[in-house]
């Protein structure tokens, strides 16, 4: 009693005495539950994703895997050049816009006058609310023109001929949609996720450090490079899979400028397909064989999604170890 009256007399709020351990057990088992429906509904959506895909495992094995055909009159279903089109578009999207989201990060934390800073930093806190299928229609409407007029047309005919580049990198038919094209408006998604959640990081490494390395005569490189990239090691591979997770599953903005073409090809000038962009173009339509197939393919890029986590966790883990 004594307690709480000293407590009332120091301005502070009084606490009202409960029996003990109700509220602790209330609050354990809201925890409990909260915990226990995330694996409950993960595994619900496992088991329908497996469900559902499972007709077309059974029917075509291995093969659905490794076949390149995908045939709906004669009911013949083969996944890889979707598999293949999701981790090229994946890839590009990271080649381009992990170097790019490092930099704006470095240079709003280390470089940026005030003045300039803050409008940055709204941006990209804009670009990551833009929805997908805006990145889409402006791929489709602004970026694939001026990309077929003022990249493909021309790097074709540098490039013709050519050996192992030539075939990477010619056109067929430039018209801009491609591989290529859908990874870097992947890219251009990307960006913001990266950019911001390392700048957030690398705000909150101690001043101190900095300052330390500078004051031994480090320049702004050496001090990126030796101070803030190892302290925010985790943070930066946390977020660049982040944004690989966006990029492997994103949808409407890929379908609008990859081509949706069933094919394999050398080059990254070509249009092509990925899992999202074949599963959002049929599925209305699809029955039969043909949604099993859809639904496996759904199975395939969850699977391929886990598997980036898990090295995520290893990359992270690795990093901690140093």
């Amino acid at each position: 009693m004594a307690a709480v009256t000293d407590q009332m007399a120091s301005g502070l709020p009084a606490i009202r005495r409960t029996p003990k351990g109700t509220f602790d057990l209330v609050f354990r088992n809201a925890s409990f539950l909260a915990a226990l429906f995330v694996l409950v509904l993960l595994a619900g959506i496992i088991g329908a994703m497996v469900a559902g895909g499972w007709p077309a495992f059974r029917e075509f094995g291995f093969g659905f895997l490794t076949s390149s055909v995908w045939d709906t009159q004669n009911e013949q279903y083969g996944a890889f050049p979707a598999i293949v089109g999701t981790l090229s578009t994946a890839l590009i999207a990271l080649v381009v816009g992990v170097p790019l989201s490092l930099g704006i990060a470095v240079f709003l934390t280390q470089l940026a006058p005030p003045w300039f800073k803050r409008p940055v930093s709204t941006a990209i806190e804009l670009l990551a609310a833009v929805p997908s299928i805006i990145y889409g229609m402006w791929g489709l409407f602004v970026f694939v023109p001026l990309f077929a007029a003022y990249v493909q047309i021309p790097l074709s005919n540098i490039v013709e001929g050519m050996p192992i580049v030539g075939t990477v990198l010619y056109s067929r038919s430039p018209s801009g949609l491609g591989i290529l094209t859908a990874g870097i408006i992947l890219a251009f998604m990307i960006i913001p996720f990266i950019a911001s959640i390392t700048r957030d990081m690398l705000e909150q490494i101690p001043s101190v450090l900095r300052e330390s390395a500078y004051g031994i005569g480090a320049t702004t490189w050496e001090v990126v490079r030796h101070v803030l990239v190892p302290q925010a090691g985790v943070s930066i591979i946390g977020a660049i899979m982040l944004g690989l997770g966006r990029a492997l599953g994103e949808t409407m903005a890929v379908t609008f400028v990859v081509g949706n073409a069933n094919r394999l090809s050398a080059s990254v000038m070509d249009p092509g397909s990925t899992i999202a962009s074949r599963i959002a173009n049929e599925f209305n339509e699809a029955l039969g064989l043909q949604l099993h197939a859809l639904i496996a393919l759904g199975c395939i890029l969850f699977f391929v999604t886990f598997v980036v986590l898990v090295i995520a966790r290893i990359l992270v883990a690795r990093v901690k170890s140093f």
